[in-house]
């Protein structure tokens, strides 16, 4: 990695832990470049503007929940099993240390849900892309005999993407001790639903 791109990496780094505690609209460039010791004018070099900011940084937190949730269960078994470790990876990615708020993607998607522009556009098809690939697990699992011949696949996912925000208002806003433990059992408890 060039010093360019170390030196953009560290900036995104710490963009998304800022704005995972704020929130998007209240990262600006100005907070970001006292933060990493940059010049207002030398951390604009690399981005240009607010907006070009907030989607870069959308796009790297993209980029980790593909490495972190979905990479991984395409390691395992087709239909069931892999529908088990997303949920698993779900979870774990919402509490992830990175985004001490929570999954950005979610938390972004309420603060930019009826802001039209690049950002929503981008959430928009960041999110469903994420219910379609829930959808198309479930399709698997019904094909591989898992799940019941009629289930509607688009319902699951619906159910399923309900399973994060859960999830997320109970963690990070009750600080419940036991929302994890919880969110698998409402992953598990979906899956038994779902089978024949």
């Amino acid at each position: 990695m060039n010093k360019s791109a170390q030196t953009r990496k560290t900036i995104l780094d710490e963009a998304i832990l800022m704005a995972s505690k704020t929130g998007l609209q209240a990262l600006t460039i100005g907070k970001l470049s006292a933060a990493v010791g940059m010049s207002k004018s030398g951390l604009f070099a690399h981005f240009k503007s607010k907006e070009q900011l907030q989607l870069d940084l959308l796009k790297q937190v993209a980029k980790f929940f593909k490495e972190d949730v979905i990479t991984p269960s395409m390691q395992v078994p087709r239909g069931e099993a892999r529908i088990r470790v997303l949920g698993q990876n779900l979870i774990k990615w919402d509490d992830s240390k990175f985004m001490p708020g929570g999954c950005m993607l979610h938390t972004s998607s309420i603060e930019f849900d009826d802001r039209p522009g690049p950002v929503r556009d981008f959430l928009v098809f960041n999110q469903s892309y994420w219910i379609d690939f829930i959808a198309q697990a479930a399709s698997i699992a019904m094909e591989e005999g898992h799940f019941s011949a009629d289930l509607d696949t688009q319902l699951f996912a619906f159910e399923f993407h309900a399973i994060l925000q859960s999830h997320h208002f109970s963690s990070h806003l009750l600080n419940d001790p036991q929302a994890k433990i919880r969110g698998i059992r409402m992953v598990e408890n979906l899956i038994i639903h779902s089978r024949k």
